[in-house]
This record gives structure tokens, C-alpha cells and sequence, in this order.
């Protein structure tokens, strides 16, 4: 088949280029604006493929998505392009609602006329898969798990902006007939996770020699998922969920976000020692806490594994060893990744 990809030079999109041009025997066109958390170097390793095509555009502008379907005809839209940092949009929520609802509209308009361009045994087979996030439910107690029925529940602008395109997603699904599939992820993790989010901010600036820091008293508690588990279950879901339907993806790993700082430093410790012999978790701070920050996601992918056959091959203590490796061994790319991010604190503005 061929899948067009929003997004695909980000860190999930390129995770999912990169599978599919070396698991499976689809085309793939990676469509991507390249803000400054994408890069064309997250999918070098297949740019010069034949089945991999790549052009630099925004969601947001209607009439180059529609050169793009036009030219590509694609079976399968995979949307991942969005603006993700929490912090961020708190600073500046504006940007959010562009890309990751206005955007999202024109991409459905113009894919709702692509699809009522083809013959009918094209349309059946056709599928628009929205990838969204578990933060459009809001904040869990101790207790239990999100799951496909969970209310919706934004407490931030950027969930409140996914949860506004989950939305628009289902609608084009029941009042146009588009054959539409969601779903939505816990926390993901891995190879090029641009260092502004959690896991590689802490690799880069223990590294650094800087602190390391920790929103609160780091009892936030998250759902961890490898990224390379995340895009099978993606293939899986385009490749054989059923319209109308979501799915959530989770890799049943929940830590404190104290713990996950704690055994990064844990691995740094043993696959580079800092050369005056002391534990990397001596540059573990905290800082003041994120506004509205929720204390607790967690996700039941249950329907995933009945349904459709999906098991995260990762565990947490694997996938975090990988990707610590991984930034060790590709000092280049993150550094010039974090120049373009700069490592300041954001989302306190109020």
C-alpha cells in the first residue's frame, strides 16, 4: 500500500517511516513543515530509498496537502503531525490550536476529497488513523487505568487541542462515512526523541554535568512505552483495526517520574562513569512544578492485544537500557538537537 505520514521527521513519525521502509513492503511519503523538533536526519537511514518520498509542507496549508494526495494517492493517511510539548503550550497555546486543530481540519477536508475521488473498492479499503495521546483523559487517582470508553477530560491546552482533533476525526468518521480509526498512546520513549521531554532532557543534562531536573517532588507517575513497540502497534491497527473503532496503545510500565530519572542516571553510572567516580543521581534537582501538572496516566491496551494481536516486545528496564545506548553512542545528533532548543525551563507562564 501506499501510507502518507504527517509528521514523519518527528520522533514518532520517523520511528514509523523507518519501520515501515524496512519491515514492510509499503510506499511511504513522509509530508512534514520540519519545525525545530523535526529533522530530515531522523530518517536518513532511508532517504534514499526507493519506496520512501518526503515533501516539506504544513498541515495547515490545504492546497499543498492536496498536491500531496494528489501525487501520491495514497491507501492509508497516518496523522502524527502535532505541535506534543506540554510545557510549550502552556507559554504559548496559540500555536497549539493551529497546528494540532486547524491543521488536523484541513487535513481531513482535503483527504475527504481525495477519498471521493476513488472508485468504490479504493474507499472501502481506505483508512485515515489519527495517532493521539492518553492526556486528552485528564488525570488518574492511584487507582485504574484509561481505556477507549474513558471520558475526555483536557487539562491542559495541548491535550485540550488533541482532544478537539480526536473529536473532528470522529466526526468526519460518522457525518462523512470516512473510514476513520484513533488512537491514543501513553508516553512514549527511544532513538531520537528530540531532549526537550523528559527522558532524553535528563540523558542530556546529566551528561552536561548540569542538574537534572525534576518537576515537584518527581511523584508523577506515567506509562512508559518504547517507541519501536508504539509503531508496530500503529502498522497493526491501520493494517487491520476496523473504522470507527480506537485503540489504546500502552507499554504497562508505570514509574514516578523520579524513578525514571533515577535509573537513567542508574545506566549512566555503569555505560559511562563520570570521571570523579560519584553517581550521576548527586545532579538530581527539583524544580518548581509544571501549572496543572496531572499526578497520574495510565493506559489499558487490552482491546490492542484481544483484537488485533499487539504486545509491547519492550519492557521498561530493555527499552531504557537501548535508549540510553542510543545517546551515548549519537552525541552529535542531540547536542545539535538540544542548540536548537537551548535546555531553558518552560511552561510557567501564567
Amino acid at each position: 500500500m501506499r501510507v502518507l505520514v504527517t509528521g514523519g521527521a518527528g520522533f514518532i513519525g520517523s520511528a514509523l517511516v523507518r519501520h515501515l521502509v524496512a519491515e514492510s513492503d509499503h510506499a511511504v511519503l513522509n509530508l512534514d513543515k520540519l519545525t525545530y523538533a523535526g529533522s530530515p536526519t531522523t530518517v536518513a537511514g532511508v532517504a534514499g530509498h526507493p519506496r520512501y518520498h518526503f515533501v516539506q509542507a504544513d498541515i495547515c496549508d490545504a492546497e499543498a496537502v492536496r498536491e500531496a494526495l494528489a501525487g501520491f494517492d495514497p491507501e492509508i493517511v497516518v496523522h502524527l503531525a502535532a505541535e506534543t510539548h506540554v510545557d510549550r503550550s502552556i507559554d504559548g497555546p496559540e500555536r497549539f490550536v493551529e497546528t494540532n486543530v486547524v491543521g488536523t481540519l484541513r487535513l481531513l477536508r482535503e483527504t475527504a476529497r481525495h477519498l471521493d475521488a476513488l472508485p468504490e473498492e479504493r474507499r472501502r479499503a481506505f483508512r485515515f488513523h489519527h495517532v493521539s495521546t492518553d492526556e486528552v483523559f485528564g488525570s488518574l487517582g492511584p487507582n485504574g487505568r484509561f481505556a477507549e470508553d474513558t471520558a475526555y477530560d483536557p487539562r491542559s491546552p495541548y491535550s485540550a487541542t488533541k482532544a478537539a482533533a480526536d473529536h473532528l476525526v470522529r466526526a468526519w468518521g460518522h457525518t462523512y462515512g470516512m473510514p476513520v480509526l484513533v488512537s491514543n498512546s501513553s508516553n512514549n520513549y527511544g532513538p531520537f526523541h528530540f531532549p526537550e521531554k523528559l527522558i532524553p532532557l535528563a540523558i542530556a543534562k546529566a551528561l552536561a554535568g548540569g542538574m537534572v531536573p525534576v518537576y515537584g517532588r518527581g511523584q508523577h507517575v506515567r506509562d512508559w512505552l518504547f517507541v519501536d513497540d508504539h509503531v508496530r502497534a500503529l502498522r497493526r491497527i491501520f493494517e487491520a483495526g476496523r473504522p470507527g473503532e480506537t485503540y489504546c496503545v500502552g507499554g504497562g510500565a508505570e514509574r514516578t517520574n523520579l524513578a525514571v530519572v533515577t535509573a537513567i542516571c542508574g545506566l549512566l553510572d555503569e555505560l559511562r562513569p563520570r570521571p570523579d567516580g560519584r553517581s550521576y543521581t548527586t545532579q538530581i534537582g527539583f524544580v518548581p512544578d509544571r501549572p496543572g501538572h496531572d499526578l497520574r496516566y495510565a493506559v489499558d491496551a487490552g482491546k490492542l492485544a484481544r483484537e488485533l494481536g499487539w504486545q509491547p516486545l519492550e519492557s521498561f528496564e530493555t527499552g531504557l537500557r537501548r535508549t540510553v545506548a542510543w545517546f551515548l553512542a549519537n552525541e552529535d545528533w542531540w547536542r545539535a538537537a538540544a542548540a536548537r532548543y537551548g535546555g531553558e525551563r518552560l511552561g510557567l507562564a501564567r
